[in-house]
C-alpha cells in the first residue's frame, strides 16, 4: 500500500486524548480528580462494543479463509449484504473482487454503502455507541435509506468510474463457506419477527450481538484447526485498537458534556438542524479519521449528548450519523487503497481520488436526503 503522506503526524485518538485531559484538568480541582473523571468516562461502553467488535472481526477473518464465492453476475447484489455481514467493507470487497470482473467499482461502492447502512454493521454499531436499543424500525429505515444510496453508487461507478479488466469468475467456496452468513442472517431475522425469539437465555442468539457470536463461532468451527488461533488473534488485535479509541472518545464525550451547554445547544437545533449537525460532525470525523469503523467508534460517544437532547427519534439519529460516515473515501482510508490498486489500477492518481472521493460524497448526500425525507414523514 502506498504511503499515506496526507495524514496528521499524530493519530486522531491522540488528539482526542489530549483534548479530554485538558478538559479534565480545566474542570477538576486537582490532577487526581482529573484522572478520575477521565477514567469514569473511559470504560462506560467498552463491554458492549467488545461483544460486537470481537465476533465481527473474528467472522471476517474466518470468512476470508473460507472464501465464500458467488457467480460473478451476483457479486454486485451480494456486495452490500456481505459488507454488512462481515462488518467490514474491505473484507467484503476483497472476497467479491476476484469474481466481479468489470464490475469491481460497483462492488466497491455497494460494499461501502451496505456496511454503513445495513444491519448488523453501521446501524448496530452506532446504536450501541449511543446507548439505544436496535429495533425493527431502525432496520427498516436503514434499508429504505440504503436503496437509493446503492442505486446512486452503482450509477456513479458505471457512468464515471474506471473499468477494471478481467472476466467474471465462477462460484466457489462450497456450501460450508456460506453457513456462518446463513446462520447470522437467520438469527437476526428471527429476532426481528414478533414472537420468534428463543426463550430464556437462548434469546441472546436472536439479538444482533448473539447472532454475531453464533456466526463467528460456527465460522471458527469450520476452519482447519491450525487456522483458528491466528484468526482469533488477528481479530483481537483489530478489536484492541478500536476499544482504546472508543474509551478515549467516550471519556471526551463525557467531559465535553460537562464542560459545554450541550443540552441547550441540542434543544436549539432540533429537527432538520439536528440531522444536519449530526451528519456534519460525523462527516468531519470520517475525513479526519479515515477508517469507517474508527469513525463510528469515535463519533458516537461525542455526539450522544446531542442526540439525547435533540428530540430526534433513535432511528433517525442513528441514520443521520450513518449517512455522515459515507462522506467520502480519501487516501487516509485503507478502503481507498484497496479499491485504487484493484478496480482503479489503470487510472491516474488524480482520477482515482476524484472517482472515490466524489462517489462517497454523492452516496452521503443521497443518504442525508433519505433521512430528511424520513424526518418529514414523522418517523
Amino acid at each position: 500500500m502506498p504511503s499515506q503522506t496526507t495524514r496528521s503526524p499524530l493519530p486522531l485518538a491522540i488528539w482526542m486524548l489530549l483534548a479530554a485531559l485538558l478538559l479534565a484538568l480545566a474542570r477538576a480541582p486537582g490532577p487526581g480528580e482529573a484522572i478520575a473523571a477521565f477514567s469514569t468516562g473511559f470504560g462506560r461502553s467498552l463491554g458492549a462494543f467488545a461483544l460486537i467488535l470481537l465476533p465481527s472481526f473474528t467472522l471476517a477473518e474466518a470468512l476470508a479463509h473460507l472464501n465464500p464465492r458467488l457467480p460473478g453476475r451476483l457479486a454486485q447484489g451480494a456486495a452490500p449484504v456481505l459488507g454488512a455481514a462481515m462488518v467490514c467493507p474491505d473484507t467484503a470487497y476483497a472476497t467479491l473482487a476476484p469474481i466481479a470482473g468489470r464490475h469491481r467499482a460497483e462492488v466497491a461502492f455497494g460494499a461501502f454503502a451496505g456496511f454503513k447502512l445495513l444491519y448488523p454493521a453501521g446501524p448496530l454499531i452506532v446504536a450501541t455507541g449511543l446507548g439505544v436499543a436496535p429495533t425493527g424500525a431502525l432496520f427498516v429505515l436503514g434499508l429504505a435509506v440504503f436503496v437509493p444510496v446503492w442505486i446512486a453508487g452503482q450509477l456513479w461507478a458505471r457512468l464515471a468510474g474506471g473499468v477494471a479488466p478481467g472476466a467474471e469468475g465462477a462460484a466457489g467456496g462450497g456450501l460450508r463457506a456460506y453457513a456462518p452468513l446463513m446462520l447470522l442472517f437467520a438469527l437476526i431475522a428471527a429476532g426481528l419477527v414478533p414472537g420468534a425469539a428463543l426463550p430464556g437465555a437462548l434469546g441472546l442468539l436472536t439479538t444482533p450481538t448473539g447472532a454475531l457470536l453464533a456466526g463467528a463461532a460456527l465460522a471458527l468451527a469450520l476452519l482447519p484447526a491450525p487456522a483458528r488461533r491466528p484468526a482469533i488473534e488477528a481479530a483481537m488485535r483489530r478489536t484492541a485498537g478500536l476499544l482504546l479509541l472508543i474509551g478515549i472518545a467516550t471519556a471526551l464525550g463525557s467531559l465535553f458534556t460537562e464542560a459545554l451547554p450541550v443540552e441547550t445547544l441540542a434543544r436549539s437545533t432540533g429537527g432538520a438542524a439536528a440531522v444536519f449537525l449530526l451528519f456534519a460532525l460525523t462527516a468531519a470525523f470520517k475525513m479526519a479519521q479515515g477508517s469507517s469503523m474508527a469513525t463510528f467508534a469515535a463519533v458516537t460517544p461525542v455526539v450522544a449528548p446531542l442526540v439525547a437532547a435533540s428530540g430526534l427519534s433513535a432511528p433517525l439519529a442513528v441514520m443521520a450519523i450513518c449517512a455522515g460516515s459515507l462522506a467520502t473515501i480519501l487516501p487516509n482510508d485503507s478502503f481507498f487503497w484497496l479499491v485504487r490498486e484493484d478496480a482503479l489500477a489503470g487510472e491516474s492518481e488524480r482520477r482515482a481520488l476524484t472517482l472515490l472521493a466524489l462517489g462517497g460524497a454523492l452516496q452521503a448526500l443521497v443518504a442525508l436526503a433519505g433521512v430528511l425525507i424520513a424526518l418529514e414523514a414523522g418517523l
